[in-house]
């Protein structure tokens, strides 16, 4: 039954722009012959103005995906947070509180954050963190910039309405989610709350990875007398040597060990069965928490028609689609912090020297409220290039000296422009639209952009803010630990005490001290563009992508095995041609294990090859494990549900390359000139292997799980008290449909995704004004487990099947599962 409601379960006008939204309510009512009279004039009302207040439009469809309707940005967002409250209240007030400083207060100091914002270890360091941001005025600053370096008045507007629908819809509803349910918590939000939200997921690469060690950082009494002990480490640097610390920081910026990933890639109208473009985006997020994305559509008549996913609190459509052209994003490889060594004023800890003249720090004193305790207070220091840091991780220590000190400089801290950015490309009709869109706002933080329209064009671009760090700046002003963490990571570490080693600016540049756009490695039109969180250098591996600053990422480096079987992938589809959205639908889940098609054979051999069938495990113990050898060797080298040995192939995987350097592994070396197809060859003398085939199999006979168990079995979800097998395997697997799950024996496995494959879409047109369309939100709509979008479309990720996107107002108003919601702001 199509049904009409306002947020309070009665008819009220709706909107100034009442023709157009009428005029498509009216539509439905006649696509609907169950509609009732009643139906029919409340449609008919919202032909005339509005009576006062924010309110929207909103139509669900199959799966609980509402497709927001609305007459300007202000009511629009207010249609997104009234709809994304009705979905994911408990995980936004829980987001909300880490913005506010205040998750000690209400959860306990030394409790562990869910990582979503930040990835501060424990609530009270979060906490000192946004509240000295929120202190400091920060966000509010940002807010004031004129655009284009401040945000646009769209997005002010867009957040405004967010905040209202949000505040609009706790009022007039009751949380069933156990989560919050009742929590005190849970409180109204204001714009600014929403802006914060935007903030930390703009630092969530600079800033965000450093929480803990901006809240750390003290001069050396202070820090003694905090810790009740000496200071650690040299007087004059890191304790770490530069091998250590160059591998400190390629670990530490390595995109492949995120908790957020994702693979896309375009195809041009040379490579489709009809010309026109074709796109498949696959991002790797968190299946929990406020990294989770949310389905919407969000349509202005006249204005902006645009489908796809967002991530929770934000206003708009990040990854999607429009009438005429398709993107996502991928984490890029550039490195979007770099660190200044500080020479220390030699009378006071506190002050720095810039050409030989003293400047003091700046001091945030921050208190943060705690739940049980007195209140905690801390001092943070800031300096004119960021803030003091006492490391980047655990592996690359930055001790704060009687001499030297370092401070992080993030861009992105005075980037507050990432939602105007995916404003401007919802509302592009070209690939070259995106590209100006991303020139026009600058503001994708960690992200690269691949893009696919209608008229056969395609684009990856990676159009990131990054510091202005040139490979000339670095080698004239890099320290010593700066010449060993640049060329390995990308990560400068400049003489702060020099003013001629400051970033300057390009012309281009909306903000000081980033690149411009012309910067960026960029392809237009090439047959496929692809990227799997690998640098730009082979998005297209006919046509590299060369000439960029190592900041940017590596030039001639070995691939991931995602990236090399990914490649092999879309330029096989690419040279057979005839592609269709189908097409992209078999690709998402072929479930093709590259690490198995390049070592489950040897592997097999090796096994056969073991004197007796036995292997010494890692403890010593002698293992049979001789009937490994013919599961490996009958193994279907995919990460179905149903195939047998892929459970014991990604045991005995993960093991090898934890305990195996790669030099030992592989016979054929990695070659620059065959990065696809190298490093290959098992070494199946490789004494690893052996050990490493006895671990998995004593492993999994411990647990009680067959050799030739189907993945399926042991690789699940529980949802509603239902075991749903999931497809897709881990990175290091190199599998398309990534999934990361960690291990628990003793529940069977895998019983549970942390982050893998999130809101996968297929995009592609046929001449219509409709895309054609499928898209997956594998984890759900809705965190609540009593939502009936809880798990619908995980039990859909688990079969392998699709949702077809309703885009056209004819799909929209035909659905069988049509409700209308109209919500209002209460005055």
């Amino acid at each position: 039954m199509l049904r009409f409601l306002d947020g309070y379960g009665r008819t009220r006008p709706l909107l100034r722009r009442a023709a157009l939204i009428g005029a498509a309510l009216l539509a439905a009512t006649a696509a609907a012959p169950q509609a009732s009279a009643a139906t029919a004039g409340a449609a008919a009302a919202d032909r005339t103005p509005s009576g006062g207040g924010l309110s929207a439009v909103i139509r669900y469809t199959e799966n609980g995906i509402p497709h927001i309707l609305a007459q300007d940005y202000a009511h629009l967002g207010f249609g997104t947070g009234w709809a994304q409250a009705a979905d994911q209240a408990c995980v936004l007030a829980d987001g909300f509180v880490t913005v506010a400083g205040e998750r000690s207060r209400w959860f306990g100091a030394d409790a562990a954050t869910d990582g979503s914002l930040s990835s501060a270890s424990k609530n009270l360091t979060s906490d000192l963190y946004f509240k000295g941001v929120r202190e400091s005025g920060t966000v509010e600053k940002l807010l004031a910039a004129p655009a284009p370096a401040g945000p646009t008045r769209d997005l002010k507007e867009l957040m405004r309405g967010w905040a209202a629908g949000y505040n609009a819809w706790l009022a007039q509803n009751k949380i069933t989610d156990p989560a919050c349910k009742g929590a005190a918590w849970v409180r109204p939000v204001t714009a600014l709350d929403v802006a914060a939200r935007a903030f930390a997921v703009s630092v969530l690469g600079g800033q965000g990875r450093a929480v803990d060690d901006i809240a750390a950082a003290q001069p050396p009494a202070r820090a003694a007398s905090l810790t009740a002990g000496p200071t650690t480490g040299p007087t004059t640097g890191p304790s770490t040597d530069p091998a250590a610390a160059a591998e400190a920081a390629r670990a530490f910026f390595d995109t492949g060990r995120y908790d957020m990933g994702s693979n896309a890639v375009a195809f041009s109208g040379s490579t489709t069965s009809n010309g026109r473009g074709l796109l498949l985006g696959n991002p790797h997020y968190p299946w929990q928490g406020g990294r989770r994305f949310w389905q919407s559509q969000q349509t202005i008549p006249g204005e902006l028609n645009v489908s796809g996913g967002s991530l929770l609190g934000t206003p708009v459509v990040n990854i999607g689609f429009n009438e005429k052209v398709a993107w996502s994003h991928t984490v890029a490889t550039g490195t979007p912090v770099n660190l200044h060594q500080l020479t220390l004023d030699p009378a006071d800890p506190t002050a720095y020297l810039v050409d030989g003249k003293p400047e003091k720090m700046t001091q945030r004193q921050v208190t943060v409220q705690v739940s049980g305790g007195a209140p905690v207070g801390r001092t943070q220091w800031w300096t004119r290039y960021g803030p003091v840091v006492t490391g980047l991780g655990p592996g690359l220590p930055l001790p704060w000296t009687a001499g030297t000190a370092y401070a992080l400089n993030d861009p992105n801290a005075a980037n507050l422009r990432g939602s105007d950015t995916a404003l401007a490309i919802g509302k592009a009709r070209s690939v070259a639209g995106i590209q100006d869109a991303l020139k026009r706002t600058q503001g994708l933080p960690w992200v690269n952009t691949i893009a696919a329209d209608s008229a056969g064009g395609t684009l990856f671009t990676q159009s990131q803010v990054l510091p202005r760090i040139t490979d000339e700046l670095a080698a004239r002003c890099s320290t010593p630990l700066g010449r060993a963490t640049y060329p390995a990571s990308g990560l400068a570490v400049l003489d702060g005490a020099r003013a001629d080693c400051a970033l300057g600016s390009d012309p281009d540049a909306v903000q000081p001290g980033v690149f411009g756009p012309g910067k960026a490695p960029t392809l237009r039109d090439a047959p496929y563009a692809e990227n799997s969180n690998d640098s730009a250098w082979l998005a297209n591996a006919e046509t590299p992508v060369t000439g960029y600053e190592r900041i940017w990422g590596s030039l001639g480096t070995q691939r991931s095995l995602r990236t090399r079987g990914a490649v092999e992938d879309v330029s096989a589809m690419a040279a057979k041609g005839g592609l269709t959205v189908a097409d992209l639908q078999k690709q998402q889940f072929a479930n093709r294990v590259p690490a198995g098609d390049l070592a489950a054979a040897d592997a097999a051999k090796a096994c056969a090859a073991l004197p007796g069938g036995a292997a010494t495990a890692s403890d010593g113990r002698s293992v049979d494990v001789s009937a490994a050898c013919a599961v490996l060797a009958g193994w279907d080298h995919r990460a179905d549900t149903g195939s047998r040995g892929a459970l014991l192939f990604d045991r005995f995987w993960r093991k090898l390359t934890a305990s195996t350097p790669a030099k030992d592994l592989w016979l054929v070396p990695f070659s620059a000139a065959d990065p696809v197809r190298t490093p290959r060859t098992l070494n199946q003398a490789a004494p690893g292997i052996g050990r490493a085939l006895a671990d998995a199999v004593a492993e999994l006979g411990a647990a009680g799980i067959a050799l030739d168990a189907p993945l399926g079995e042991h690789q699940f979800v529980v949802r509603g008290g239902q075991k749903l097998p999931v497809p897709g395997g881990t990175e290091a697997l190199g599998v398309w449909n990534k999934i990361e799950a960690p291990w628990n024996a003793a529940a069977g496995g895998y019983p549970e995704v942390v982050h893998g494959s999130s809101h996968i879409q297929a995009v592609g047109w046929d001449g219509s004004r409709c895309p054609v369309a499928r898209t997956l939100l594998t984890y759900g709509q809705s965190s609540n487990p009593d939502s009936p979008y809880y798990a619908d479309q995980t039990r859909l990720f688990s079969q392998e099947r699709w949702v077809t996107s309703r885009f056209c107002e004819r799909d929209i108003l035909t659905s069988p599962r049509l409700k209308v919601v109209r919500p209002h702001e209460r005055r």
